[in-house]
Parts: C-alpha cells; structure tokens; sequence
C-alpha cells in the first residue's frame, strides 16, 4: 500500500508574506488522488465509510492506522470517475481536508497550517477564496480550514488510542485481498491488517464489555462489515477499464479477503 504523503507534491506553511495575495478555488476535481490506492480513515469515519469502502489497518504491528482501499493496484484510485468526480456518496475527510495539512514541530506540541502550492486550484487571479485580507490577516476561509484541521487531529488522536488498544488485545493480523478479473487477469492486494474474529469472539467478558461501552465493539464489527466492500473492486477495476460507471451490484469475479 502506497505511502499517502504523495498526494502533497509541495506542502509549505502559509504566510500572509508569501501568500498574501493568493487564492484558494476548491470543486469537485479529486483528480489528485488519482495514484494513491488508499488514504488514511478517522475511527469517527467509519459508520459513513463503511457502506462504500473496505476499511483495513495500514503500516506496521507498531504503528497503523485505518485506512480505505481504493485501488487494487498500487498507483490506481477506482474510485475517481470522469472529470476528476468522487464515485462514493461519502469522501474521507483526508482527502477533503486537501490541499491544506498541518505540520507538526519536533515535540508534537505546535502545528502548522501549510498548503501544497501544486495544487491546480491555487491561483493569484482571485478564484475561490482569498486566504489573506487587508492587512494580511487570515480570511474567515482559512479560519475555517484552521477548525476543521484541528478537529481532524484531534480524531487522529483518538484513532491512535483506538488502534493501540487492538494492538493490546491482539486482534489485528496480516490480511491479503484476492481479484479475479473477467479478464483472467489475478491480482493480488497486501501489506495490510484486519481484525481476526474469532480472536474478536474469545476476547474475555470484561474486554468485550469495555470495547462496548466506549463504542468501539461498533467500530470493529463496522469494519468487519466493511470488508465485503471488496467484491465490488472487480467490477469497478472492468468499469475503469471500458470507461463505464461501476455497476452498483456485485461482480461475478469478486475480489476476496484472504488470511
């Protein structure tokens, strides 16, 4: 699974200095997902996320998050449709918090809001939002920008608190997902984790109580549900392929989660 800081080509911090004069015009172009096969997903996500995507655990058995499988390949998004256009009712906040992201000092204590000056929608002819006003102070904009990447590190945060208690209770094992084209063409997805049942199931009462009382017994069954998301790859890797909108049902050559 591909590294997700490449989405950011050229992320520096934002300055009333140098970007004083510049704007920001945000749509519905996510044309720069376009090589990244999974991105990042908040624990708070996961109810809206898991009807459309399968949610899986990246990175290693000592640092991971959740994520959300978008490709079966490593530099492909299925779920980017024509003009750039999202093919999921629900985006993940890590893709619509784009093209702003907060850089975070040394010792985690400061952060700071920076913008990928690559991306097509900064411009200086004055399109979109403005992200400094008379006197170079911040514009509203980016004061909401500011909140909304607060409140995202501060659900990234209790992810971490999320994921370090499945490493505790050791829930979490090496997953592959299996795609089966009509093609004829094998492919085969690895290099992330998902919750292991029946470890789940022989957890003592006490821990199945606890994960249920602070609404995390919810968060594991919704991945678990997630997972079937993966049948439908196949199909939306054949409408990728003819130019087609993927087909809302599921596909003959459905892709798998395998141990």
């Amino acid at each position: 699974m591909r590294s997700q800081l490449l989405i950011y080509e050229s992320a520096v911090p934002v300055t009333g200095e140098r970007h004083g004069d510049w704007s920001v015009e945000v749509g519905g172009d996510y044309t720069f997902s376009k090589s990244v096969n999974s991105v990042p997903l908040m624990a708070v996500e996961f109810p809206n996320a898991a009807p459309e995507y399968a949610i899986v655990f990246s990175g290693t058995s000592d640092a991971f998050v959740p994520a959300v499988i978008l490709g079966m390949r490593s530099d492909e998004n299925l779920y980017l449709g024509e003009g750039g256009s999202w093919q999921a009712k629900y985006v993940p906040a890590f893709v619509r918090r784009y093209p702003f992201v907060f850089s975070t000092s040394q010792d985690g204590k400061t952060f700071t809001l920076c913008i990928d000056e690559a991306f097509p929608g900064f411009n200086q002819q004055g399109r979109g939002e403005r992200l400094f006003g008379e006197g170079r102070k911040p514009t509203p904009y980016v004061e909401r920008v500011l909140k909304f990447l607060e409140q995202y590190q501060m659900e990234f945060r209790r992810t971490q608190a999320f994921c370090q208690k499945l490493k505790d209770l050791d829930l979490l094992e090496p997953m592959r997902a299996d795609a089966n084209l009509q093609s004829g063409e094998r492919l085969s997805l690895t290099g992330f984790m998902a919750v292991n049942r029946e470890r789940l199931k022989a957890l003592p009462g006490e821990k199945l109580a606890e994960l249920a009382k602070t609404d995390e017994l919810e968060l594991l069954f919704l991945h678990l549900y997630s997972m079937r998301n993966f049948i439908g790859m196949g199909a939306r890797m054949g409408s990728a392929a003819s130019g087609a909108p993927a087909p809302a049902g599921e596909d003959k050559e459905p892709a798998r989660a395998k141990k």
